[in-house]
């Protein structure tokens, strides 16, 4: 399943990282729709609220249907269907929807048919491993460039900073049965866990109880395009993308992000697992380390206001000794097998 995701960029560079080419080739960015409601976080849990992609004839009729938008969207979808004044009495868990049942249970169903597809974007997400001593977090993320950052320059029209994972998505639209605001809601689209992160998930080897193992996620431009363009390819057509993906990478991180009141950089910094164990900085963790410093300087932790509301009342101020940033260099100082790695089949 996906029950946690980071989202830390801020709002301008969310565009700058969703920048892509319309039916005509044109170079563009996405607008954001209600873009003051986007708050970074690096421990998102369900409930809360995070960007999607979608196509902007969801809201204009008359648009081309390969323009994107963003838009802030809670996690957690609520069916158009749904009567009772308070979407909370919502009695089952809509977080995430099985690829296997989309197309048959009526929650997913109907949105899906009538195209409402978008693109759940996200730094990574986390995965717990079943161990003896209790569950241990992984942060999962696309394999990122020697140079990524959180920031590139202002006036680059390409971004070179952090790659978004994209994950499939279908989403809907509530409206109170008395009146007043519409809530846009999604849920995250679940395959098997592929061959690299099996160890961490063993869903796929057993019969389906409970939901997958892992988010479905859209790997590249091509395979955005196609999922949200729903006026262009149809929805039997779009769900051939939804498979289980090889391209990623992962490491261990600190019980820290248990708690979903923690959200701070040190929710992602690689750790290393085991006392004896030594590690060495990669071109990966060195990524990593780049994003982490770029981040403390500009996003979720920097300012209590810029936190999210469901979050901020329970930040503790970071402890004076000892940065994430401090910590990760400390880790990476040292000499061993890297702990953001692929695992082999």
């Amino acid at each position: 399943m996906c029950g946690r995701t980071a989202c830390s960029l801020a709002a301008d560079n969310l565009r700058r990282a969703c920048a892509y080419r319309d039916r005509r080739g044109q170079h563009r960015q996405p607008e954001w729709v209600r873009g003051d409601r986007y708050q970074p976080s690096y421990n998102k849990g369900p409930q809360s609220s995070s960007p999607v992609l979608l196509s902007r004839r969801h809201l204009h009729q008359d648009a081309d249907s390969s323009e994107r938008v963003l838009m802030d969207m809670r996690w957690g979808l609520v069916p158009s269907w749904f009567k009772q004044d308070n979407p909370s009495k919502l009695q089952f868990n809509t977080s995430n929807c099985r690829s296997d049942t989309m197309l048959s249970k009526s929650s997913y169903k109907g949105a899906l048919l009538k195209g409402k597809r978008c693109v759940v974007l996200a730094d990574g997400f986390y995965e717990w491993q079943q161990q003896s001593g209790g569950k241990q977090p992984y942060f999962i993320y696309f394999p990122q460039t020697k140079d990524a950052m959180d920031k590139g320059m202002e006036g680059d029209e390409e971004w070179k900073g952090w790659r978004l994972l994209t994950m499939a998505g279908i989403f809907d639209c509530w409206e109170p049965p008395a009146g007043g605001e519409m809530l846009y809601t999604y849920t995250i689209i679940t395959v098997d866990a592929s061959k690299d992160v099996s160890f961490i998930h063993h869903r796929q080897v057993r019969a389906y109880k409970g939901v997958a193992g892992m988010p479905a996620i859209l790997d590249g431009d091509e395979a955005i395009r196609k999922w949200l363009d729903f006026a262009e390819v149809p929805t039997q057509e779009a769900v051939k993308l939804i498979q289980p993906t090889e391209n990623i990478v992962f490491h261990p991180v600190s019980t820290f992000v248990n708690n979903i009141r923690n959200n701070t950089p040190e929710c992602v910094a690689p750790i290393e697992l085991g006392a004896k164990k030594e590690v060495k900085a990669t071109p990966s963790n060195k990524v990593m380390l780049g994003w982490l410093k770029s981040s403390q300087e500009g996003s979720p932790q920097k300012k209590e206001n810029d936190l999210p509301k469901w979050t901020s009342q329970f930040i503790r101020n970071p402890s004076p000794k000892k940065t994430s940033a401090d910590v990760l260099q400390q880790w990476l100082g040292k000499q061993g097998q890297p702990a953001a790695k692929k695992r082999k089949a």
